[in-house]
């Protein structure tokens, strides 16, 4: 997902409080977080605590070919199952503990843990509780984003059919 944010939060019912809730569990954790707009996804599902998650952006470098984020999600929320054509990502468990599909196998991923994701790989998470996850990777881009849920209408597939 890209780091512009603004239609997605304006188009999320209760954001307010769910941002309002994601700032009150980072002092819980006492976990500084980048002087930037988070951006609350739902993904176009409409059932943010269900599937979605909030992204805090570091950088998305280009030319320099390097990214860094924080992803957040809930108790029980998930970020849904997806791949990358282009980009490879690690993830870092900072807090909580997170439901981790990849490439077909579901583990419990806890603080420290990593997991390098290659591209071309299915991968998903859930939080068991809340939990806080940095993303290190090369660039994000919304045309890398390739969903197995086809109702939503974002990412690679979803761009590629709209633009015929």
């Amino acid at each position: 997902m890209s780091n512009d944010n603004s239609a997605a939060t304006a188009q999320i019912p209760g954001i307010d409080k769910y941002l309002a809730d994601f700032r009150e569990q980072m002092k819980k954790w006492q976990c500084a977080m980048p002087d930037t707009v988070p951006l609350v996804s739902d993904f176009d599902l409409g059932d943010f605590m269900k599937t979605g998650l909030i992204e805090v952006w570091i950088v998305n470098e280009m030319e320099g070919g390097y990214c860094g984020k924080y992803l957040f999600c809930f108790d029980g929320q998930t970020c849904p199952s997806h791949m990358h054509k282009e980009k490879l990502e690690t993830f870092f468990i900072v807090q909580g503990q997170v439901s981790m599909t990849y490439d077909g196998k579901t583990f419990i991923m806890n603080p420290g843990d990593t997991l390098q994701v290659e591209r071309g790989h299915y991968h998903s998470f859930t939080g068991i509780g809340p939990a806080l996850i940095l993303e290190c990777s090369t660039p994000c881009t919304d045309d890398d984003d390739f969903f197995e849920n086809a109702d939503i209408p974002v990412g690679g597939d979803f761009l590629t059919f709209k633009d015929k």
